[in-house]
């Protein structure tokens, strides 16, 4: 029997405003080695109990293995263990506390250009790594603001969770559900502003078939459409941006994606499609610079996606 799985942003987020402060009080209480040991038995409760994200950490391990030179074993457990670890790490950045020393801009000159043309943009990010680093870029940029958009109603809790927290960031969380003309306007004012607005380009957003079938580590994996359409109608440059913890070290990688992504009545879908691989193609590379980053816990996979593809090339 065919059991569809709940869409990601139906899955209730295990962590409370109560807990990540209790977290955060232990680690500045005792330190980063008490906090990863407290995170252990947690982080195995997580394992044990919530058989969706094991299933789905399973499976993301077994598709980019191939794309591995090391032929050791991947730990689901491990996989796990390395997203708590991120979980501090976010909070942190959005507090101001992790020093820049820690953070290396491997592409500077694309980030001065970005600084330097005082231009708003779009960047593309994804759930590889520590996406809250972006927050590093502001602090990089000056006074530059950013407008991450997410899918999900957290947004107004963390917020106001940051606020309590005493954040120092410029950046704002607006959800986003559909992108609505009022939306588009208001972020339309953003860029005009020379502010950067950030997106999620690996989550597909529910209440939506628009979605592109990518060849995606090996398998077809269905990407969304809508950061590219937005891309287009913002009329700005785009970027993409990752972030990898690499031997206590945040890693920040960006890079000009487009500097203006148009496409055309007539070959509007294949020219949508040819982006979103792009992206992909990107996205995947960068997976198997860290594969134990990517912090995708839902089945990436799973959707009959023959039948979207279907649909999408109709419309």
């Amino acid at each position: 029997m065919n059991h569809e799985q709940p869409h990601w942003s139906k899955i209730q987020e295990n962590s409370t405003v109560f807990g990540i402060k209790t977290l955060l009080f232990i680690y500045q209480v005792f330190g980063r080695t008490v906090f990863n040991l407290i995170l252990f038995p947690v982080m195995a409760y997580y394992y044990v109990s919530n058989r969706t994200a094991r299933e789905a950490s399973k499976q993301y391990l077994s598709y980019i293995k191939p794309f591995l030179a090391n032929e050791k074993p991947l730990s689901s457990f491990r996989h796990f263990l390395q997203f708590g670890d991120m979980l501090l790490d976010k909070l942190l950045v959005w507090m101001g506390k992790i020093d820049l020393s820690s953070i290396e801009f491997k592409t500077p000159s694309v980030v001065e250009n970005i600084s330097s043309s005082k231009r708003g943009a779009l960047i593309l990010v994804s759930h590889l790594g520590n996406i809250e680093v972006c927050n590093a870029l502001r602090q990089r940029l000056a006074e530059v603001k950013l407008t991450i958009l997410v899918n999900t109603e957290h947004a107004q809790k963390f917020n106001s969770l940051m606020s309590q927290l005493g954040s120092n960031t410029h950046a704002e969380l607006v959800q986003v559900n559909e992108l609505s003309p009022a939306t588009a306007m208001m972020l339309s004012e953003r860029i005009d502003n020379g502010e950067l607005v950030v997106i999620a380009g690996d989550r597909t957003p529910e209440q939506t078939a628009r979605v592109s079938n990518v060849s995606f580590l090996g398998h077809s994996a269905p990407l969304p459409q809508g950061a590219f359409i937005l891309a287009s109608l913002l009329k700005c440059p785009v970027y993409l941006l990752f972030c990898l913890k690499q031997q206590k070290k945040y890693e920040i990688h960006v890079e000009l994606f487009s500097e203006r992504l148009t496409f055309s009545r007539k070959k509007r879908q294949q020219e949508l499609d040819v982006s979103v691989q792009k992206y992909a193609q990107r996205l995947e590379h960068y997976c198997v610079k860290a594969p134990f980053q990517w912090y995708n816990f839902f089945s990436f996979w799973h959707k009959n996606t023959d039948s979207t593809a279907t649909k999408e090339t109709k419309t």
